[in-house]
């Protein structure tokens, strides 16, 4: 069976642009030339892989099969290219990292500064998303490296490794009543008005962890996906939340927040450095793995 990556490529863009023409010019060939490979895999598998319906070219359920590995197949060469590319004394190359908020905001800007300086050459692009939505990132093979703060991150395909760690507190505005209590009670946090993280935020489930211990609920909440957004509610003086000690870093050095422990159970978390453990390690993800243990260790968290 001669299965090359031009045809594993025309399933894969089948399934999203369901046009043959559309196909045709992206990968530069002629129109006829992608129904030959088309036909040719039918015939190669033996089954049915696409129909046309409407004037659209869809996927059938075995096409849909081969398309999920066509996906897999296609990131897998693009790495192996741009791993063997960084070969060149790592004058040039591309990394691509995916981090979760805390880290993309309060970690990576200073290695990325260095890195840059150092490796002028080398085009480093980082995508913020959440943990969850890193770990989904590298096990497709879409990211070089990822950066998460997060309580767990549990895959079979993934290698984390913990760099620091990312402790939440509790904040408040200095003239919130909480301001003149040393260690505040679960009962008195959780009477407060709190701002809740999104439902996708490990900060999200550990708070609700946190409630559950306790045998507390919530009366009422705000809820925001964005912690500068939670960081500005609580400076105005109703709310409180649990946040990274690491976000709120220079509000509390400039007076702007309070924070406190969070009392009754350990609500520490990581941050991991992941990588897939089918990728190889190559010259330029050590460096970067490098720039960043140097600037964790000379940078006081």
């Amino acid at each position: 069976m001669n299965l090359n990556l031009t045809k594993l490529k025309i399933v894969e863009l089948l399934e999203k642009h369901n046009k043959i023409t559309t196909v045709a010019e992206i990968l530069n060939l002629k129109q006829p030339t992608v129904t030959f490979h088309m036909k040719n895999m039918e015939k190669d598998f033996g089954v049915k892989l696409f129909e046309t319906r409407m004037g659209k070219i869809v996927l059938t359920d075995a096409g849909c099969a081969l398309q999920h590995y066509a996906v897999k197949i296609g990131a897998l060469a693009g790495e192996a290219q741009r791993a063997v590319s960084e070969f060149d004394t790592l004058r040039k190359g591309s990394l691509r990292i995916g981090a979760s908020y805390v880290p993309a905001t309060y970690i990576l800007p200073g290695v990325l500064h260095r890195f840059a300086r150092v490796h002028p050459g080398v085009q480093v692009s980082l995508s913020v998303k959440t943990a969850p939505a890193v770990r989904d990132m590298l096990e497709r093979h879409e990211i070089d490296l990822g950066i998460a703060s997060t309580d767990s991150l549990e895959s079979p395909e993934l290698l984390a490794e913990p760099i620091c760690r990312d402790e939440l507190v509790l904040i408040f505005a200095p003239s919130h009543k909480l301001a003149g209590v040393a260690e505040p009670t679960p009962e008195q946090i959780a009477s407060s008005y709190f701002v809740m993280h999104g439902m996708e935020s490990s900060t999200r489930r550990l708070t609700e962890k946190w409630l559950e211990t306790h045998s507390r609920r919530l009366p009422s909440y705000l809820e925001f996906d964005s912690l500068e957004a939670i960081k500005q509610t609580v400076r105005l003086g109703e709310h409180v939340s649990f946040v990274s000690r690491l976000a709120v870093k220079d509000e509390i050095e400039r007076g702007l927040l309070q924070m406190r422990n969070i009392p009754g159970i350990g609500l520490n978390r990581f941050v991991y450095s992941v990588t897939n453990k089918q990728r190889y390690r190559s010259a330029l993800l050590a460096k970067f793995t490098d720039h960043l243990s140097d600037w964790l260790r000379e940078t006081p968290l």
